[in-house]
This record gives structure tokens, C-alpha cells and sequence, in this order.
């Protein structure tokens, strides 16, 4: 196919005195991940977003919660993975576009170096991945900060056999 779709999401419980990590970047914040490895759900959500696109098995299969070798995993290894996998098909990074949601911290000076971490790590363009930040007005678990989502859609183009 010379483009295919992906859609990735994640979720994860924050928590008093745990690490934050959102988008490759440290943010010093009261709460962190409740999580396995680091809990950044933003690269959770493109790597099951690229897996997804290569109708591949997700992120849990491939990394998973109950296997102690993924405790605290710094993400970038899951979507290096993902990378090799989806360059070993012949395919590159079309468009990734992200909706991260939580109420707080805000993250409006931060969104353009979550970007460049994404573009690094997929060997994409800057110009080719978006960050977008939304709170949820004060609804639900995300709205009382103790939560936070992401999505993301992603396009993948055929390039050749690698």
C-alpha cells in the first residue's frame, strides 16, 4: 500500500513523587506516570499508531506489563522498535499528529521540543509531526489531573523495499 493510517492512544494514572516524562522530555511536576516503564504516553500513543499502521501486534504485546525487562523503560527503546519495524517494511513517516490531554502542567513552550524528540527518533522532518496540547475543563479523572491521554494519527508512505 502506498500509504496506510495509524491511530495510537494511551492513558496513565498520575501519581504524588513519580517521574513526569511527556514527548522525550522531563517535566518537573509534583506527579508523574503510574506506570511499567516511563509512562510517556505520547510515545506509547505513536507507537502503537505505527504499529497499527503496519497491522502489527501493539505496544502491550510487544512490550509488556508483567515482563520485568520493560520496568522503567525510557520509551524512546519502544519507539526505536517501532522505527526499525516500520522501516524494515519499506515505509517512512508521512504526517504524525498528536493530541496530548491532561489539565495540568501546561505544556505550551515545551510542545515544539516534544515534536523535534518525535521527528529525531523516526528519522522525519520536524515539519512532518504536530503537538497539540488540550486540557479537559476540569471533567473527569484528566480534568482533576489525575489522569492523562493522548492520540495520535499518523500517516506511513511506502518509500521501496528497505
Amino acid at each position: 500500500l502506498p500509504v496506510r493510517i495509524g491511530h495510537g492512544y494511551d492513558i496513565h494514572r498520575l501519581a504524588e513523587g513519580k517521574k513526569l516524562v511527556i514527548g522525550g522530555v522531563d517535566i518537573p511536576f509534583e506527579k508523574g506516570a503510574e506506570a511499567h516503564s516511563d509512562g510517556d504516553v505520547i510515545y506509547h500513543s505513536v507507537v502503537d499508531a505505527i504499529l497499527g499502521a503496519l497491522c502489527m501486534p501493539d505496544i502491550g504485546q510487544l512490550f509488556p506489563d508483567n515482563d520485568p525487562q520493560w520496568s522503567g523503560s525510557d520509551s524512546s527503546i519502544f519507539m526505536e522498535e517501532a522505527y526499525r519495524r516500520m522501516a524494515g517494511r519499506g515505509y517512512e513517516i508521512g504526517n504524525v499528529d498528536v493530541t496530548l490531554i491532561l489539565q495540568r502542567p501546561k505544556v505550551r513552550d515545551i510542545k515544539p521540543a516534544m515534536a523535534d524528540n518525535i521527528a529525531r527518533l523516526l528519522h522525519a522532518p520536524p515539519g512532518r509531526v504536530n503537538v497539540k496540547a488540550r486540557t479537559h475543563e476540569l471533567v473527569d479523572s484528566v480534568g482533576e489531573s489525575r489522569a492523562m491521554e493522548c492520540h495520535v494519527v499518523l500517516t506511513l508512505l511506502y518509500k521501496g523495499s528497505a
